[in-house]
């Protein structure tokens, strides 16, 4: 996997120097905001020593906040996007005959780099090869477990850039696990994933992305690895002022670790209120 990712690497850097002056930067604050869930969670006593805090965590209510941005650059057919995506939800409960109970119910810290070449063309869809490189971790560990460590290299297809299809792609994963960094693990996957926005009407704005992760190949045995992992959202932003919007949301996640016959799953629905706007660098204005 990992020569397969240079090997794509390296077939963009001839497009990359010939590459003509027609230049894009943008920043695209995706989402700044707070959502306002109620988590429902099954089977978590079976996934209690994961280091994946959605399949563990109890159902209650809870606020969460989230910071979804991405620095894009274009230039002729090439797109390299640099995205950071971090979450924390955090509840504290204190029952009227028991001891002070704190869960968390969301962790991760996202850092991406994706390159896409635009090969094809299809009108306003573009497709071509995808390479990306990511570090995923959490800003505390669970207790009883360690913190979640995981680079990985992804090399595939892509569709992207369209106005409603900002990133549908099949890729092969390599992953490198040193959440337990006595026996860290290298992993062979299959991932699709997708990024989807679409206008409902002026101010109104329907949204989705996600993954599919299928495991193939493992170098170790490590009981609360996945074997199959599914994240979904879908939100809905509503206009309120400027580039402030209010609107309902659904996330969901569903995995199966590879000791586990049961699958663990985590189901959110709330508000989300967020800060949405993408900046123009080299134009220096924004666009809503």
């Amino acid at each position: 996997m990992k020569k397969v990712f240079l090997s794509l690497f390296l077939l963009m850097l001839p497009f990359v120097a010939n590459a003509d002056d027609n230049r894009e930067l943008y920043l695209d604050i995706r989402r700044i905001g707070l959502d306002l869930s109620k988590t429902s969670v099954r089977n978590a006593k079976h996934y209690q020593d994961s280091p994946v805090t959605a399949l563990r965590a109890d159902d209650q209510e809870f606020i969460k906040g989230v910071w979804d941005t991405a620095l894009q650059y274009r230039v002729g057919d090439l797109s390299w996007d640099n995205s950071l995506f971090m979450e924390y939800g955090k509840t504290t409960i204190q029952p009227y005959d028991g001891d002070r109970i704190t869960n968390e119910n969301a962790d991760k810290f996202l850092l991406s780099s994706d390159l896409a070449w635009a090969r094809w063309h299809f009108g306003d869809l573009k497709f071509g090869p995808l390479a990306r490189a990511s570090y995923q971790t959490e800003f505390v560990p669970n207790a009883g477990s360690p913190r979640l460590n995981v680079v990985r290299m992804n090399a595939g297809l892509s569709l992207f850039d369209h106005p409603v299809i900002k990133s549908l792609y099949l890729t092969g994963l390599y992953e490198y696990d040193f959440t337990y960094t006595d026996n860290p693990v290298n992993k062979g996957a299959v991932e699709a994933g997708w990024r989807l926005e679409y206008a409902i009407r002026d101010g109104v704005k329907i949204s989705t992305n996600g993954y599919y992760r299928e495991y193939l190949t493992y170098s170790a045995y490590e009981d609360t690895d996945l074997k199959r992992d599914f994240s979904a959202e879908l939100r809905m932003d509503t206009n309120l002022w400027n580039n402030f919007t209010l609107g309902p949301y659904v996330q969901y996640r569903i995995a199966k670790s590879r000791a586990e016959d049961v699958y663990g799953s985590n189901l959110m629905i709330g508000l989300s209120f967020n800060y949405i706007v993408k900046y123009d660098l080299l134009n220096y204005n924004s666009e809503e």
